[in-house]
């Protein structure tokens, strides 16, 4: 089935939730490329796994492998960092999510990257891009929608280290803000918004590395005939807040002509119609194929107080597989 553009995809999402019919959608961060197909037609060179949700029974398989990464120079990340900060000072933004492109290179393919990680959301789409996301995007339940921003990581070996983020004035000043922001969408879509859980932390792998990340929970009522407008509720609450930043218009327009590549379905969204619920993740974790060159993107979160050496340091954290070494 071929990409359809944001008016198609959305409305043929709105047709097949209304049918309720159980499919899989996958949309691009610019929402420009949108997939929205059934599961019993799904092609046989895409799987999935949201939380327990999977299409693929594949075990992995004891291989030894190599992983290098050749990531953009400090002094090109600290000239895109200056400038997100001289518009942070205009009073354009006020947090911006800025993400970079790094060539990696591995003897793992891509079907075997999946295979391998451990994370809760995974997507391998026809080996041109795969993604093994810690990050949900939204669940909707009984009517009630759930998002699960995710704003703030830190090396869990540092000691102290959950003490150490939690505390931290700048990662907390971060965090309020994308919850905020995620409020406001939700509250766009649907009424009684609640902030359930602030600030949780979670342990995840980074290949041989553990990382801490922080995230919040916030839910909200949808109308009883959500299931009818599905597209229309997601397209309206698209790009997720987490991976742009605040205020989202002038963001992501300013994310526009500072990052020196485009994003593609890097920091786009997938999810699963079970005919009854929904869940999704933000496709972060993210390694697309290039004409056989592989790329890792990866970012976080730059606000005034945004240290150039920690972000890039964070930047090149979460460039890694999601995978010990096989035994």
């Amino acid at each position: 089935m071929s990409w359809l553009d944001k008016t198609e995809g959305f409305e043929r999402i709105n047709t097949l939730g209304k049918a309720g019919k159980p499919f899989l959608f996958i949309v691009s961060y610019t929402q420009d490329k949108i997939l929205a197909q059934t599961l019993d037609t799904l092609d046989k060179d895409i799987w999935y796994q949201l939380d327990g949700w999977h299409n693929t029974s594949k075990k992995p398989t004891s291989k030894p492998y190599t992983f290098a990464k050749s990531p953009l120079a400090f002094t090109a990340y600290k000239q895109a960092l200056d400038r997100v900060q001289e518009q942070i000072a205009l009073g354009n933004t006020y947090l911006l999510n800025y993400t970079a492109k790094t060539p990696i290179h591995t003897s793992l393919s891509l079907q075997e990257i999946f295979t391998h990680s451990k994370a809760k959301f995974k997507l391998y789409y026809k080996d041109e891009f795969t993604c093994f996301s810690p990050e949900s995007f939204v669940e909707i339940s009984n009517d009630t929608i759930a998002t699960y921003p995710m704003k703030g990581t830190i090396d869990a070996n540092i000691p102290h280290a959950k003490a150490t983020i939690l505390a931290n004035p700048k990662e907390l000043a971060e965090h309020i803000m994308i919850v905020d922001l995620m409020r406001n969408d939700l509250g766009i879509i649907g009424s009684n918004v609640k902030v359930e859980k602030f600030r949780y932390v979670e342990k995840i792998q980074a290949g041989e590395k553990s990382l801490l990340q922080v995230s919040s929970k916030i839910t909200a009522t949808l109308a009883a005939n959500w299931k009818d407008t599905l597209g229309t509720l997601l397209s309206q609450i698209l790009p997720a807040g987490s991976i742009t930043g605040t205020p989202k218009k002038s963001t992501v327009s300013l994310i526009k002509t500072i990052e020196a590549q485009e994003r593609g379905f890097y920091t786009g969204v997938f999810g699963i119609f079970d005919g009854k619920n929904v869940r999704s993740a933000v496709m972060i974790r993210f390694i697309a194929k290039e004409e056989k060159q592989l790329y890792y993107h990866s970012g976080g979160g730059i606000t005034l107080d945004s240290d150039a050496q920690s972000e890039y340091e964070e930047l090149l954290d979460k460039i890694y597989l999601p995978i010990h070494i096989l035994d």
